[in-house]
Parts: structure tokens; C-alpha cells; sequence
């Protein structure tokens, strides 16, 4: 049988890839699921005899061995072995020869080379039959990454494109992303940045044996992903200045990101923020087969020192002092969960795992979050791996005032200790709505029971239980402060006091608003109120301030009054940034030495007014006129077009790029999609009406936009475009 050769390899794509549920992925190359067979056709140049026995060899990374699991020698037999790679000769006609091959469920997974041989008499070197690519199986029950549920496989493994939650707690936004997994090369990009990482340099065969874990694989990818340690795919950036780079507001998938990064020799991409490391992770490990989401935390703690409370010193007019304050708390972050089974905890842990590639703070010497359970998250067990702290803090840390006095004392202020960790969301499955997951993290806030856990995770973490002895902490005060103490909030003061925006808050226009203050008790009191605003970036820390005034008000019996403040424009404007948020502080002293610190986040909403040259008839809408470029700084979805509805004479709603069930558009390949026509009924306004103001996300919006006839779009108070009839 010397003679024997292969002359042909049908690797049965069509049929391997409905079954595998990877014909999405482009390409010649067979990409294939762990635990699941696939099968092949050889046509050989003679038929084979009855004695020979085909073997064959698959065989992953350098060095590949069958000690490290990443090499196997299989000759073909009658039926599958369980847990084992194994070869099946399912049929045979002459010089044809078919065959299923099945990989153990806890394969490694990355590109493998298939050889073969022939068994008999002479020895004969293996044959080169070709490459495939082994990936992760949610649909194998077996598998670690296992998800029982079809219609959440369809949206957390193969749905190429979602929403991301981002703004303020009280102000959501949904972004569209295309994650794009299914494009050209990315597969390809995504086993690179395996190879890329750290460990695989120092001892690749190792760590190619190492990925048939879900959690070594999610852990890697989650300091690759961000450029910190290592060349990673991202450069994060947060000061509001992108020279040399692309803002990250103006990305709207990971596909264009993940090319530059492959095609520029692995140099990180600039810049990035946190929910464009959670776009592009997402993408990277729906790609190589584990169920993943991204997941938007509002008010989001940011815990430096493993106390799980976040300490914000302050002056007398609530202005932050940054030499004393390292905790803080952003308006909104942005992770990832994927879904796996938590072998090295129990099943008790298995589920959605936390995995957070923005680098905030460093784990066993990296820039890496992750995976922590959501599980363990919730009952407070902090001690499991990995960065259960870190993230138990980020939802449900303690919120805790402190303020510096000009003696140099300190005192604890009174505040909303609970404002952290709300409204968890995430994309709907099946749809673009969202989702509120916070009670998969935590117990109702203020509860009996997430206070009970809250304890539970301070004791676990400082090991009061074990010692008997209480855990001190330093702070940027310079004294140590019992951890029991930041359990008891500041005493209650006997006034309540918020912010009420009075119109709405439109860039360019000066801010109305008022300090609303209310006597709880049933005698007078005088109040001092110092106030400050300052313009800030997503994650609070302050830009420039803007104001700063004080009032003095005296309080009837249960009496309510009224601050109003206005914040013009031409204060605020040279010191915005991108994110377009202002942050208003008030420090209440109330005669009797009680205080309170009142604190509100705006963000500015962009808009355009449209005005007619002449009215319109009732009913009447707006014909089309021809696109035009905005101003160059509005650009923020240059590579992505978006899909507007109009809505009647409310007009018109942004909405994010991709799949929409409200339009029904077809999704369609590459970052580019499609501007789809607007509704016929177009943009009809109130009889007699020559404006209509429509307020828009920018970011969502396209470089050109269809809007109508005769009429001129206005925002920030200047002109941006101007349509002909």
C-alpha cells in the first residue's frame, strides 16, 4: 500500500457548518465545535485494503505533545469513545472514504493540523491533510460553556451585532455595536490575539495546552484586549484629548478596530474607553464559541484600595479634592459576562462570569478583571477567584462622604450611601430593548439581606471571622479608620435638599435649574448653601469648574424653598468635553452643625431645530432634499450609517446601527450599514407650525442625513447644514 495517497479532501463545509453552527464564519477553512463530530471524504488514488487501517494525527501549537493534550494519534474504529478524540470510518466505495472525527468536549481549542497514515506492513510518515479550526461548543452539554437555552445561544454566541447601554442612571442610552465575529479574517485575529499574549511568548507550548479552560481563555483575552501590559488591542484613554487617534465615540464596532490592530503588526489601536474594550471582547469570544454579553453598570464604583467603599473627600463647596480622593464613582461602565461552568469553584458558581478588560486596577501583577461569578458577587463571597472584590465593590460598594475642613479635620457628611450599582443592563434577548439585571448582583438596596451580605463580604475579605480582630484601613486622611465604622452612615440631618432641572438641558443653551431644600422639623432653621458645578468626563473626575456661589436660606417649619440656579453657556462651553456632562454640588450647613451634600449629574442632550421657509398644511410632511456633511467635530459615526424612523410630528428618533425591529431592516456585513430611506409619512408639523425641535444622539448620527425640504438645521446655536428645495 505504499502507493496509497490522497488526491482530494472534501471537508463537507455546507454540511459540517449548518450542523456546527459556524457557516456564518467566511472562507475556505473548516471551522468546526469541541465534543461534536464532523466528518470528511478522502478520495485516495486505490482502494484501500481490507488489512489497512487508517491513523490519523491532530495536533495544536508548538511543540504539540500527547502529555499537554494538545496532540492525539487516532486510528479509525467502528463506534466514538467518550471524552476522547476518536475517528470513525462512516462509509467507503471504492477509492472513497469517509470519516467522522470527534473531539473530547474539553478539547483545546485554536487551529489544527490533520495528518494520516496508513497501518501495514511498512511504516510510512504522516501526510499533511489539511488545517481546521476547533472552537468552544455551547450547544454540547458536556462542554464547559454549555448554555441550555437556543434562543440565548442565537443572541449571546452568533448575533453579530447589539446595543450598548451607556449615559447617566437616569438617563439611558442605547448605542448600536457590530461585534462582527463573522467577517473576514476576524476568526483569524481573535486565535492571534491569543498568541499575542504575554504567556504564550514566555511558554507557548504551555499555554496552547492550557486553552480547553474557559476561564484561562477569558482571563488572557481580558488583559489582551486592552494595550496596558503587553501589546494588546486597545489604548485606553480618558483625559478628553485623542491626538494622533480616533475618539472612542467615534467607533461603532470592533471589526474596523481588530483590523488595524492585525494589519498594524499588533500596534494598539488608539483610543478606547471602557465600552469599546467591552465591544471588542464581546466580539473575541463570541468568535471563539463562549456565550458572552455586554453588560452597562450606572453609577459604577471604581474601589482602589480593596475596602469596598468608595471614599470621596470633599471641600466646604463639595468640590472633590483630587490629592485626597483616589476612589470614585463613574456615571457608567461597561463589562462583559460569559457563560461557563466554574470548575474550580462548584456548581454553585457556574453561570454568567464577570470579565472587565478596561485596565482600572492591576490582578496578580496585570491589567485584567475576571471571571468573577455573578453568583458568588451577589451572596458576598469575595474570596473566590478571580477579583471578586473589585467587582462586588464596583455595585455594591459603599458610598462615603468625607469633609475636609480647613483645620485639617475630617467629618463624615451625610449623602446617598446607596446610589452605587444601578440599573444592570444589558440587551434583551431577541431584541433591542434593555434588560435590568442588578438583582442578579446583588439583594434589593437597603435590604435586611444585601446589608447581611454586605458584612458577609467584609469579613470574608479582611478575615474578621478568622482573627477575631478588626481590619484597619489608611485613607488619604492619614489616620486609620475601623472598617465597622463605614458600616454606620452620618446622622440624618433634619433638612433634604435636591437638584430639579427646570427645562430641559440642551447644548448651547444656558442651564435652569433649582436647589430645592426642605425643613424636616417643626421649628425654623438657617441653612448655609455653598454650590459649585464643574464639567467632568464619564467617570466623574472633574474637567474645569464653571460655578461656585453661596446662600444663605432661612427655613420655615416644614417649610420648602427653591435655590434657582442658571449656568450660561458661555461658562460652560470651552470646558465640555465629548462626554458633555456637568456635575452641580451643593454643601448644605445647617445652623445646628449638621451637612448635607446634595449631588446631580447632567449630560447635555444635542439637538437640531428644524425650521419651514413657509407653513405647512395640517398632515402636511416634508419632502426629500439632498444630504449634506455635518460639521467636522460631529462626525462620530463616520464609519457606520444609522436608521432613523420619523415619529409623526414628535419627530425624529435616533436609533442605533444594526438590526432593528422597529424598522425591519436586513443586517448587512462590514461596518457600513445601511441608510434606510425614511417613512413616507415624513415629518409632518403642527398646523401653522414653523419649527419643530428634535433632539438627537450625535454620536448615532451619519455623516449625511436626510431630514427634508426647504428648511435649515440648527444646533449649538450656529447653523451645521442647510438644505436646498
Amino acid at each position: 500500500m505504499a502507493g496509497v495517497r490522497v488526491t482530494e479532501v472534501d471537508w463537507q463545509q455546507p454540511r459540517n457548518g449548518a450542523a456546527h453552527h459556524t457557516q456564518e464564519y467566511p472562507g475556505p477553512e473548516l471551522v468546526v465545535r469541541r465534543g461534536q463530530m464532523f466528518t470528511f471524504v478522502l478520495e485516495l488514488s486505490c482502494p484501500l485494503d481490507s488489512k489497512d487501517t487508517l491513523i490519523f494525527t491532530v495536533e495544536t501549537g508548538p511543540q504539540a505533545s500527547e502529555a499537554l493534550r494538545t496532540k492525539a494519534v487516532l486510528p479509525t474504529s467502528e463506534t466514538e469513545e467518550q471524552n476522547a478524540w476518536t475517528a470513525v470510518k462512516e462509509a467507503q466505495e471504492e477509492n472513497t472514504v469517509t470519516i467522522g472525527l470527534t473531539s473530547p468536549p474539553d478539547a483545546v481549542i485554536g487551529r489544527y493540523l490533520l495528518s494520516f497514515r496508513v497501518s501495514s506492513r511498512r511504516k510510512h510518515s504522516d501526510r499533511k491533510l489539511g488545517e481546521f479550526v476547533l472552537l468552544f461548543n455551547p450547544w454540547c452539554s458536556e462542554d464547559d460553556v454549555f448554555l441550555a437555552s437556543e434562543e440565548e445561544r442565537q443572541e449571546y454566541v452568533l448575533n453579530d451585532s447589539g446595543i450598548i447601554f451607556r449615559g447617566v442612571e437616569k438617563h439611558i442610552r442605547a448605542q448600536g455595536w457590530n461585534f462582527g465575529q463573522f467577517e473576514e479574517d476576524i476568526l483569524n485575529i481573535c486565535l492571534s490575539v491569543l498568541d499575542r499574549s504575554p504567556s504564550h511568548q514566555k511558554d507557548p507550548a504551555t499555554d496552547v495546552s492550557c486553552r480547553h479552560d474557559p476561564i484561562y481563555v477569558t482571563r488572557v483575552i481580558s488583559a489582551m484586549v486592552n494595550s496596558n501590559n503587553d501589546r494588546g488591542v486597545v489604548q485606553g484613554q480618558w483625559q478628553g484629548k485623542y491626538g494622533g487617534g480616533t475618539s472612542p465615540l467615534q467607533w461603532q464596532g470592533s471589526v474596523a478596530i481588530l483590523h488595524k490592530w492585525f494589519k498594524g503588526r499588533f500596534k494598539p489601536v488608539k483610543y478606547g474607553q471602557c465600552w469599546v474594550f467591552a465591544g471588542v471582547m464581546c466580539t473575541v469570544l463570541r468568535c471563539l464559541g463562549i456565550a458572552t454579553r455586554v453588560v452597562s453598570n450606572f453609577n459604577s464604583a471604581h474601589d482602589t484600595d480593596r475596602s469596598l467603599s468608595v471614599d470621596k473627600y470633599v471641600d466646604s463647596f463639595g468640590r472633590t479634592l483630587d490629592d485626597l480622593t483616589d476612589d470614585s464613582m463613574w456615571n457608567f461602565h461597561v463589562w462583559n459576562e460569559s457563560w461557563f461552568a466554574r470548575q474550580d469553584l462548584g456548581p454553585s458558581y457556574n453561570g454568567w462570569q464577570v470579565l472587565d478588560a478596561t485596565p482600572q486596577e492591576e490582578s496578580e501583577g496585570v491589567f485584567q478583571c475576571g471571571p468573577a461569578s455573578v453568583a458568588a458577587i451577589r451572596e458576598g463571597d469575595v474570596h473566590l477567584a478571580h477579583d471578586g472584590p473589585f467587582v462586588f465593590a464596583e455595585v455594591n460598594a459603599d458610598y462615603v462622604t468625607w469633609l475636609c475642613n480647613e483645620d485639617e479635620s475630617r467629618e463624615r457628611v451625610y449623602s446617598d450611601t446607596k446610589k452605587i450599582g444601578r440599573c444592570i443592563s444589558t440587551k434583551a434577548v431577541g431584541s433591542d430593548s434593555r434588560v435590568d439585571i442588578t438583582s442578579l448582583y446583588k439583594y434589593p438596596e437597603g435590604s435586611r439581606k444585601e446589608r447581611q451580605v454586605y458584612r458577609k463580604a467584609l469579613k470574608k475579605l479582611f478575615g474578621v471571622e478568622a482573627s477575631g480582630r478588626r481590619g484597619r484601613v489608611r485613607r488619604g486622611s492619614g489616620r486609620g479608620l475601623w472598617r465597622e465604622d463605614l458600616l454606620e452612615p452620618a446622622t440624618k440631618p433634619s433638612i433634604t435638599g435636591k437638584f430639579k432641572v427646570l427645562e430641559p438641558p440642551l447644548l448651547g443653551h444656558d442651564l435652569k435649574l433649582a436647589l430645592c431644600l426642605t425643613n424636616l422639623i417643626s421649628r425654623a432653621q438657617r441653612v448655609r448653601v455653598n454650590l459649585s458645578s464643574a464639567t467632568i468626563l464619564y467617570t466623574r473626575k472633574p474637567v474645569a469648574e464653571i460655578l461656585q456661589e453661596s446662600h444663605t436660606v432661612r427655613l420655615g417649619p416644614e417649610e420648602e424653598k427653591r435655590i434657582p440656579i442658571t449656568i450660561s453657556y458661555s461658562q460652560y462651553k470651552e470646558d465640555l468635553t465629548e462626554d458633555k456632562k456637568i456635575l452641580l454640588a451643593a454643601m448644605c450647613l445647617v445652623s445646628k452643625g449638621e451637612k448635607l451634600l446634595v449631588e446631580k449629574d447632567i449630560t447635555l442632550e444635542d439637538f437640531i431645530a428644524i425650521k419651514c421657509a413657509q407653513p405647512r398644511a395640517p398632515g402636511e410632511g416634508l419632502g426629500p432634499v439632498q444630504h449634506h456633511p455635518l460639521q467636522e467635530w460631529f462626525k462620530a459615526a463616520t464609519s457606520g450609517l444609522c436608521q432613523f424612523p420619523l415619529l409623526g410630528h414628535q419627530g425624529l428618533r435616533d436609533h442605533p446601527c444594526g438590526q432593528s425591529q422597529v424598522m425591519g431592516s436586513k443586517r448587512m456585513r462590514g461596518e457600513e450599514m445601511a441608510l434606510i430611506p425614511l417613512l413616507s409619512t415624513s415629518l409632518p408639523l403642527p398646523c401653522g407650525s414653523q419649527e419643530a425641535w428634535v433632539p438627537v444622539l450625535l454620536q448615532l448620527l451619519p455623516h449625511s442625513v436626510n431630514l427634508g425640504k426647504s428648511l435649515s438645521c440648527f444646533g449649538l446655536g450656529f447653523p451645521i447644514c442647510k438644505m436646498r428645495c
